[in-house]
């Protein structure tokens, strides 16, 4: 009884039952808890939604309320209309995958119409970004891009959009810390220097505002290129959310200051012992069907690093490099799509080549240097730079008609074409990137020099290109749609008609001559084919190196197809 009356008047009866609530009390929670999880996960994440499968993106972002986007990391940091493309430059985080071109669409729009088209081409940057080649936009629409996997109104929103006439659209910091601009609209003369007075350089990270922008003097200016002092602040790497700092050119009580995309790279100083003795550079366009045959060929006359400027090909040139490099071939393909800028390129190519290279070289692909002797390369420059004073060799040119063909060589144009026209043209060059003059100046494939510098000239019984100018009509006439040379017009364009860039008496038209496999044939020539054959050609196959399998394969195949017409017309 006493113990009853401690326990505060409970008997025992009533200790045991307030237990048993407080055990059915907790299970009864931990239920609830449970149960209360699963309704609000399914109910509220996983809700389901019945839709036909026609619903719009946006109709469907209305029924499950949600802020719903492509992608919100990526974003379009500007475009760039050029004649026949606009390229879109897209944006991305380091951790997400890049799109691939058939995962994109442009989308052209304006205030009540909208088209999409596919990309001809999507390209990386070196900022780990993406090149898009969207069609030409149409005048009055905007341009922006759609992932092609999702049908959706929604899209990538477009950002700012340039004129390709009037824009700073590269940059490069050269070995002396310099600032290396290159510019579009200044229309400065060819070969001469500019007032350097009259610009100034401008960097930043967003144009603007005006007053957080960095200025620095112009150390020379010509043509399409502009050198600038690079400020110290840029050369030490300052970090911004925005990217890479860009630079621009600021026209002093003129115009103003340019639009720009140009985010300038830092070129590797190079090692005490460069890893190439000879190195070539050229811009082609749709250069996939003889690249193999001029890669080889110089390969085995002295040529160890080709660079090849991309202009806008959309062959298939991508793939053949990787070939070739997986072949062995130091090649590298750098995208240049800026139209009618050989002459910018190749400056950009030559600071890019200083690092590597002893001497480079800068012809197209469809010139050739024939040593008749057959020394290398390495030893006709070597026996013409005696003296150090030597900073660049000049090569006179030979140019090759059709040879009266009227179908693409099947062993490449060394050995097709054997007809030329008996006066050298003008000279190509091979420079060594030490003794360019600061301003950059080239024209027709040579360059200014500094003071200290010379040229020497090579005999041509020593060595002599051999230009295939003037191929068969279907090869020609794609070199016709467009040069890419900046002061060399173009065939179609009423100027300069009487040119020696132009093809004598062919005119404005691309319509083929009745005469034009015979044309250009005032002497036979066979130095380069004899000698082709004799170091090139396989002893098995009697395939030249360059010949693939499939290309007689392919031959054959017509030949039985002919031979099966043949039979079936006799019947």
């Amino acid at each position: 009884m006493k113990n009853r009356r401690k326990l505060g008047g409970f008997s025992g009866s009533d200790v045991v039952l307030s237990w048993r609530t407080f055990f059915w009390f907790v299970v009864l929670f931990v239920f609830s808890f449970v149960l209360f999880s699963t309704m609000f996960v399914f109910k509220g994440k996983f809700r389901p939604v019945v839709r036909s499968s026609t619903m719009s993106f946006s109709t469907a972002r209305a029924v499950l309320r949600e802020s719903v986007t492509l992608s919100p990391a990526v974003s379009i940091r500007e475009a760039v209309k050029l004649p026949e493309q606009t390229l879109v430059y897209l944006k991305y985080p380091r951790s997400l995958r890049l799109y691939s071109k058939d995962d994109l669409v442009c989308v052209f729009s304006d205030a009540s119409k909208q088209r999409k088209e596919y990309p001809t081409a999507v390209d990386s940057d070196r900022f780990n970004g993406q090149i898009v080649r969207c069609p030409e936009t149409p005048p009055g629409y905007n341009v922006s891009l759609a992932v092609s996997r999702w049908r959706a109104d929604d899209r990538i929103p477009a950002g700012p959009t340039h004129r390709w006439d009037w824009l700073v659209y590269d940059a490069v910091i050269d070995l002396d810390n310099s600032t290396v601009v290159f510019v579009k609209g200044l229309n400065l003369r060819p070969g001469r220097v500019a007032d350097v007075s009259r610009y100034e350089c401008v960097y930043g990270w967003d144009f603007a505002k005006r007053n957080r922008l960095i200025r620095s003097d112009v150390i020379s200016a010509a043509q399409e290129i502009i050198r600038c002092r690079t400020p110290l602040t840029v050369l030490d790497g300052p970090k911004s959310a925005h990217g890479p700092v860009k630079v621009s050119v600021r026209i002093k009580g003129g115009t103003g200051m340019l639009p720009s995309i140009a985010r300038p790279g830092r070129i590797v100083n190079p090692p005490r012992r460069k890893p190439f003795e000879m190195c070539v550079c050229t811009m082609t366009r749709n250069a996939a069907a003889v690249l193999r045959e001029w890669v080889m060929y110089h390969a085995g006359i002295g040529v160890q690093r080709w660079f090849i400027y991309d202009n806008n090909s959309d062959d298939d040139i991508i793939e053949e490099i990787r070939d070739l490099e997986r072949l062995g071939y130091n090649i590298t393909r750098h995208f240049w799509p800026w139209i009618k800028t050989q002459e910018a390129g190749f400056s950009n190519c030559a600071i890019r080549a200083r690092s590597d290279c002893n001497w480079i070289a800068f012809i197209d692909v469809d010139e050739f240097f024939y040593i008749p002797s057959g020394q290398s390369l390495t030893s006709i420059i070597r026996n013409h730079t005696v003296s150090n004073t030597i900073g660049e060799i000049r090569t006179p040119c030979h140019s090759f008609g059709p040879s009266g063909l009227r179908n693409r060589p099947r062993g490449g144009v060394t050995e097709g074409y054997t007809c030329r026209v008996i006066l050298p043209e003008r000279h190509k060059s091979i420079l060594r990137p030490e003794a360019m003059n600061a301003t950059l100046i080239n024209v027709v494939h040579h360059f200014h020099l500094k003071d200290e510098f010379t040229f020497a000239d090579v005999d041509k019984d020593v060595m002599v290109i051999n230009h295939y100018k003037y191929q068969v009509w279907d090869v020609f006439k794609e070199k016709f749609y467009r040069r890419v040379a900046t002061y060399v017009a173009d065939w179609q364009n009423d100027e300069n008609v009487g040119s020696r860039d132009r093809a004598p008496g062919l005119g404005t038209r691309p319509i083929e001559p009745p005469d034009w496999a015979e044309r250009f044939c005032e002497v036979n020539d066979t130095g380069l084919r004899d000698q082709v054959w004799e170091r090139f050609k396989d002893d098995k196959t009697h395939r030249l190196i360059w010949e693939r399998e499939e290309d007689e394969d392919r031959v054959k195949k017509a030949s039985l197809a002919h031979t099966r017409i043949a039979r079936h017309n006799k019947s």
